[in-house]
């Protein structure tokens, strides 16, 4: 069955819901599978040196179908070289050979392609993001080779290419490899504005007291229905030059405890990072605070806020209902308004009506 006639086979059957954007992307990725499967990928290819065919950026929204789409392409084009990976998780590889490379190579970046191109003549990776200025660095010349090597690249994105390591540190250094999508790969959108995963998370609680494992449980199941993953992939955010550590990261979402993101140091950079980044952060065990626990209220406060503007989706998990958090202290006329926004982001409203009408 083709491509085409799989993605129409499972809308048929109730799998995927009907979507004219998605069939669209599809019929696109299907046309690349016929192209790669006419070509060939072996030496015979390679000798009739003909261009390879251009590859696919596909970017929209979270929840769009995005990896659905492409894991299906991946999973049916009859290509015998091909790797799927998660982007972060394909970068973290790439550093590690790097590392192993220069202990032999003045150029690393070179042997490290003709090895990746070697075992992938189509390179499938899900969920590019651009966040830390050693990947900014690297990818460009990376990729550049690749393509030298005829590596078909197809890659999804909740961002435009443009739109990649917005703000990064020497961002213009950068800039080249955004003509290099341009130029290499089909510029794809996604269009539409239903976000599918949503619809699976109706009914379910968002803010979730007391703690405990019936707590943890729930956090979990929220956490799988809205990225299809049991544990995220750790990830760096680039803060002019510092790091910020998510501990899980996956589909838009990422995931922290109260303790990495409030007993820690951070400010309102961190936490606005964090909000240009995700489109849903999970914050689990939130404690009672005390009154002497004002730096831990201040910084809550200012996280709040700042997801709040972004209009960011939280989940969370809490010893206490909202306003039993801080009851009182230093912060406590800012809390008032945190607990006001609590609640507002705990609406149907907030996350979308999807969740409601699914």
């Amino acid at each position: 069955m083709s491509l085409l006639g799989l993605y129409k086979s499972r809308v048929a059957a109730g799998e995927i819901e009907t979507d004219a954007d998605q069939a669209a992307v599809m019929t696109r990725l299907a046309i690349l599978a016929g192209d790669m499967e006419a070509e060939g990928t072996g030496l015979l290819a390679r000798l009739r040196k003909k261009p390879a065919p251009r590859g696919i950026y596909l970017h929209g929204g979270v929840g769009r179908g995005k990896t659905m789409l492409m894991d299906m392409f991946f999973a049916g084009v009859k290509v015998e070289a091909k790797q799927r990976a998660h982007f972060q998780g394909f970068m973290q590889d790439v550093h590690g050979r790097l590392h192993r490379a220069r202990k032999s190579a003045q150029d690393a970046i070179a042997p490290v392609a003709v090895a990746i191109a070697a075992r992938a003549k189509l390179l499938c990776l899900d969920e590019m993001q651009i966040t830390d200025i050693a990947d900014a660095m690297i990818v460009g010349r990376l990729f550049a080779a690749l393509f030298t090597h005829g590596t078909i690249i197809v890659t999804t994105s909740n961002l435009a290419p443009e739109e990649l390591y917005r703000d990064g540190l020497n961002r213009q250094l950068f800039a080249p490899f955004i003509s290099l999508m341009r130029e290499r790969l089909d510029v794809v959108a996604l269009e539409g504005g239903t976000d599918y995963r949503l619809g699976r998370v109706k009914a379910y609680e968002t803010f979730i007291t007391p703690l405990g494992p019936a707590a943890d449980a729930k956090v979990q199941e929220l956490w799988l229905k809205l990225t299809d993953t049991e544990v995220g992939e750790a990830m760096e955010l680039d803060l002019l030059g510092r790091r910020l550590r998510v501990p899980q990261a996956a589909h838009g979402c990422a995931r922290f405890s109260f303790a990495e993101l409030c007993g820690a140091a951070l400010g309102p950079a961190d936490y606005l990072a964090i909000a240009r980044n995700f489109r849903t952060v999970f914050v689990e065990n939130i404690p009672a605070l005390t009154a002497a626990q004002r730096n831990e209220a201040r910084r809550f406060v200012m996280l709040i806020d700042t997801l709040y503007d972004a209009k960011v989706r939280l989940a969370a998990s809490s010893a206490k209902a909202s306003e039993g958090i801080y009851p009182g202290g230093d912060h406590r006329f800012e809390f008032d308004r945190t607990v006001s926004r609590l609640k507002e982001m705990q609406s149907t409203s907030w996350w979308g009506k999807k969740i409601v009408e699914t």
